[in-house]
């Protein structure tokens, strides 16, 4: 699965970079997407990987450090580029004529920018607080990785601290986001809508069902995991659920794309063939 999430999302980049049609602000986050989902699923799978051969899941202070700050840049980038993503279709759809003036390189970069800055105060976030308690010994973390929910849970004693946490990581990573790619959606919906041909309905909608359907596999996993966690306390489940959050959705973003998308399919195919 790893292999198959890494070298999907590699194709992708490689698909999107090759071709000078695809240079374009949708297939731009696209590859940036990509990169961050091959970060997001490098950052706990290769461990998990080395805990199976070797037979021990044990983890330093400074490497669960390490991958708990690189789980949560990656993830964090995941939902912003998502919400940018969402924004560029909003922008295509609803204000066709503008496009090229709104979605200028320099927005794209700016809105990378803002991603990436975002995600590291997001990760800073959580590392000053578990900072405060660097003498964690024989602690043991109910999943296969350093899940920042759980590291934050130890660190934050007191109840009222540790809500207070949760929900301002919440509203950085989670909530801002959503509410960004619901306004965006309700938009699009009220702009097709007033579309009269079927086939212009068809045809705005196609340019946004694989977008949506990665933001439905990205935050219908990322709930599961969080909601499963607050109401069941089963280990098991836990682990299970952050198994599709973490691993099964990097893998399964290049397909959605590359399947539902025409321009994707005949620049990979564009690229086999050279290599071939």
């Amino acid at each position: 699965m790893y292999l198959v999430a890494v070298l999907g999302n590699l194709l992708i980049v490689l698909a999107v970079g090759s071709d000078p049609r695809l240079h374009t602000p949708m297939y731009f986050f696209l590859c940036n997407l990509s990169l961050a989902d091959i970060g997001f699923i490098s950052t706990t799978v290769p461990k998990m990987i080395v805990d199976i051969l070797t037979h021990s899941r044990a983890i330093s202070y400074a490497g669960c450090l390490a991958q708990m700050s690189l789980f949560t840049i990656f993830g964090c980038m995941d939902d912003l580029l998502l919400t940018a993503m969402a924004f560029d279709r909003f922008v295509a759809i609803c204000h066709p004529l503008h496009y090229a003036v709104i979605m200028n390189p320099h927005l794209c970069g700016f809105l990378l920018l803002m991603s990436f800055l975002v995600s590291l105060l997001d990760s800073l976030l959580h590392t000053l607080i578990v900072l405060k308690y660097p003498f964690f010994k024989n602690v043991e973390i109910e999943n296969f990785f350093c899940d920042p929910s759980k590291l934050l849970h130890l660190a934050c004693s007191r109840v009222f601290t540790n809500n207070l946490v949760m929900y301002l990581v919440a509203a950085i990573s989670g909530l801002i986001p959503i509410l960004g790619i619901l306004f965006s959606y309700y938009k699009i919906v009220s702009s097709i809508l007033r579309i009269s041909s079927s086939g212009g309905k068809y045809k705005a909608f196609s340019t946004c069902g694989s977008h949506l359907a990665v933001v439905c596999l990205f935050y219908g996993a990322a709930f599961g995991v969080y909601l499963g966690s607050a109401i069941s306390h089963s280990p098991r489940k836990g682990a299970v659920a952050s198994v599709m959050y973490a691993v099964v959705t990097p893998m399964l973003n290049p397909f959605i794309y590359s399947l539902r998308n025409r321009d994707i399919k005949r620049a990979l195919r564009r690229l086999l063939s050279r290599v071939v």
